[in-house]
């Protein structure tokens, strides 16, 4: 195995492959505060990929609610008491890794659900931590809570589907990053499927061949963002590209969201894999059910954005998603406006920090008839 850096867990890790990162890694940030659950992104990515025979189960995109919710059933807790104790010193990860843990004669610490673990896709819809007693009161942070995790490929640096295939077949392309299935060289061995600790590769049994989210490469080739990102009702998404710590720049979105104020963590950086996508983590989670998903971070996270009516670079940044349907690399603030650039810095977009409300009088003086709020 090769040693290769992590800047997620601060430390350098085994992987079965030597450090390759692309020439660009597409990444992006969802904001777990503004997801209402109405699964059009999981509609609008079934509808656009796998709507045919052998993908009837198959959910590139599906939003759970947590702490409760799962897809496959499981996914997370039983691979999580499979790793042991993860313990972090500060912002460096001092447990094992899934490719580190991994037993003799494996590449990856995994698991295979059965079918019956993708028999139930809506499984702990909107259950919530804790009863409601009572004459209980609301307090902050919330005694009851749960939120929903949106959830798609991360398109890992380091991903442990590709470290877990026996044929070759699984690669990650250079020019963005974007990790794909050569279906042509898949025999079905699903160690791919076992190997992902995020459960985003599914097999077809009618074609016996493994299956994953595509990151719509074909409309990211186009300077669009996914059909996930844009059918987004919330606005909670905002795909794009990103650089590593040492080489983030400020006018690229994610890396200032990222890496500048950290206020997006990755999901479960202690597998190791260094995903791609970024999650602002609910301001309303027990802060240690949120150090268990996205890591020690997780607080400042929180902090940070809650704070972020005082932060105008931060609050208009946030006002950018789901503003256009473009890729936005570039952005800048000018006046009450937050501007979203292509590369060479023409405008793609040009967002108000507050929409303007325009109140009207009761009385339609040129038509001469009052208002109603009825039709």
């Amino acid at each position: 195995m090769a040693l290769v850096r992590n800047w997620q867990i601060g430390r350098e890790m085994s992987y079965w492959y030597p450090e390759n990162r692309p020439k660009k890694q597409f990444a992006a940030v969802f904001d777990i505060n503004k997801c209402i659950a109405c699964q059009t992104c999981t509609l609008a990515c079934k509808t656009t990929w796998t709507s045919g025979k052998g993908q009837e189960y198959m959910l590139w995109n599906n939003v759970e609610s947590k702490p409760y919710g799962c897809y496959p059933l499981g996914w997370d807790v039983k691979l999580l008491n499979r790793l042991g104790a993860q313990e972090w010193d500060k912002a460096s990860y001092s447990g094992q890794t899934i490719f580190e843990a991994a037993p003799a004669g494996e590449r990856v610490l995994g698991w295979r659900p059965g079918e019956r673990d993708y028999a139930y896709p809506n499984v702990g819809e909107d259950d919530c931590a804790g009863s409601v007693e009572k004459g209980a009161s609301l307090q902050v942070p919330h005694l009851i809570w749960f939120f929903y995790l949106a959830r798609i490929c991360n398109h890992c640096t380091y991903p442990a589907c590709l470290a877990s295939c026996p044929r070759g077949s699984i690669y990650k392309r250079q020019e963005d990053g974007i990790v794909l299935v050569d279906q042509s060289r898949c025999r079905g061995y699903r160690e791919c499927t076992r190997g992902c600790p995020y459960k985003k590769v599914f097999f077809n049994p009618l074609t016996g061949t493994s299956e994953k989210c595509i990151a719509c490469f074909p409309k990211i080739e186009q300077g669009q963002q996914p059909q996930c990102f844009v059918n987004c009702i919330g606005k909670i998404r905002l795909a794009g590209w990103i650089s590593k710590p040492d080489q983030a720049r400020p006018e690229n979105p994610l890396d200032f969201l990222v890496h500048i104020k950290k206020v997006a963590l990755p999901l479960f950086p202690q597998f190791g894999l260094e995903p791609n996508v970024y999650y602002i983590p609910p301001i309303h989670a027990p802060k240690s059910f949120l150090h268990q998903l996205f890591g020690p971070a997780a607080t400042e996270a929180v902090k940070t954005y809650q704070a972020a009516h005082s932060d105008a670079d931060l609050a208009g940044l946030l006002s950018l998603f789901g503003c256009t349907q473009q890729v936005v690399p570039a952005w800048k603030r000018d006046g009450d406006f937050i501007v979203g650039l292509t590369d060479d810095a023409k405008e793609i977009v040009r967002v108000p920090f507050r929409e303007p409300v325009h109140i009207a009088a009761p009385f339609d003086d040129k038509h001469q008839v009052a208002r109603v709020n009825c039709p």
